[in-house]
């Protein structure tokens, strides 16, 4: 799987060996692989489901079918989307649109900027000059992969499809004022390559969005769009599930159960507690997802699925066939 930017300095991790090794990847010393609380050194009393997650994704790595939609490097485009807790030695992947801001919220008290979740301004969450986030990527590389072997690493999910529902409504429809870039030069972009009717003249639909996505040719746009698009690459883009061994995976649909379970397993429950979950919030919404993808094209549905496969094969989300078929 190919990088982002195009200076990227790659790490040389390997923390899933049973995974297989990739063809000119070089590799750590058994003795220095990152180890973090997998299915071998799990408290006994862990919850089965947090366990067959992690084996789900320990598998589905090895399958040779789904190598180039599992693997990818874990470039300095991964490494900028870790936020780093060194005082409770905790790693958590940032995947947008799944609830992410409320986690940066708990690492930022724990890292000591403020000291409540109340207090942070929303405009200091995502500032990553006031917030006193670091990210793992600023770290040397002894560094990183010292962290990598020894902290806490976690990050969530959620039905693909429904996050990028959740990324279009949010940077295209609702636009927020501070991010003019989607609506001014990212829309216009994706309109220009892939909207069928030219004569067209309404601002950028699902359906332009979904055919960009599922353009295996879209990497040249994706360079001129930098960083912005990690609203809506794949969760194995942005953390590398199969290189780096997670110590818990949440998800989306069951953050009331998965979120206070993180706590306690990161050993930080007494200190800080995650912010009140509105009702219904988290919960599938099939009726949400039919209605997005009404009046699509088979043929583009099969090719987006064909983009995010891995991550619906990865996280244990259902092959949508009630769109494909």
């Amino acid at each position: 799987m190919v990088g982002y930017s195009a200076k990227q300095e790659f790490v040389s991790l390997t923390t899933m060996p049973e995974a297989g090794k990739l063809r000119g990847e070089k590799h750590l010393p058994e003795d220095t692989k990152p180890t973090g609380k997998m299915l071998s050194d799990s408290h006994p009393d862990q919850p089965p489901v947090y366990l067959q997650r992690l084996e789900l994704i320990r598998n589905a790595c090895q399958e040779e079918a789904l190598r180039n939609l599992s693997h990818t490097e874990v470039s300095k485009f991964v490494l900028d989307r870790i936020f780093v807790c060194d005082k409770h030695k905790i790693l958590f992947c940032q995947t947008p649109k799944v609830g992410n801001t409320q986690w940066k919220k708990v690492l930022i008290v724990l890292n000591g900027a403020f000291s409540s979740i109340e207090e942070i301004p929303e405009n200091v969450v995502h500032d990553h000059e006031k917030n006193g986030l670091p990210r793992l990527s600023s770290f040397s590389k002894t560094g990183i992969q010292k962290r990598l072997k020894t902290y806490f690493k976690f990050f969530i999910v959620r039905d693909p499809f429904e996050r990028l529902i959740s990324a279009f409504k949010d940077k295209f429809v609702h636009n927020p004022r501070f991010e003019p870039w989607y609506r001014h030069e990212i829309a216009p972009g994706i309109i220009r390559k892939y909207r069928k009717n030219r004569t067209e003249t309404r601002g950028i639909q699902f359906e332009d969005f979904v055919r960009y996505l599922g353009d295996p040719n879209r990497r040249w746009l994706d360079l001129q769009f930098g960083d912005h698009i990690i609203h809506w690459v794949t969760y194995v883009e942005l953390c590398a599930p199969c290189e780096i061994r997670y110590s818990v995976i949440g998800h989306h649909e069951t953050l009331e159960e998965d979120a206070p379970y993180i706590l306690k397993e990161a050993g930080i429950d007494h200190l800080v507690s995650y912010p009140t979950i509105p009702p219904g919030i988290t919960l599938y919404n099939r009726t949400k997802v039919e209605h997005y993808f009404l009046g699509i094209s088979k043929r583009d549905i099969r090719r987006l699925y064909a983009r995010f496969e891995g991550d619906f094969k990865l996280f244990g989300y259902q092959k949508p066939e009630f769109l494909l078929n």
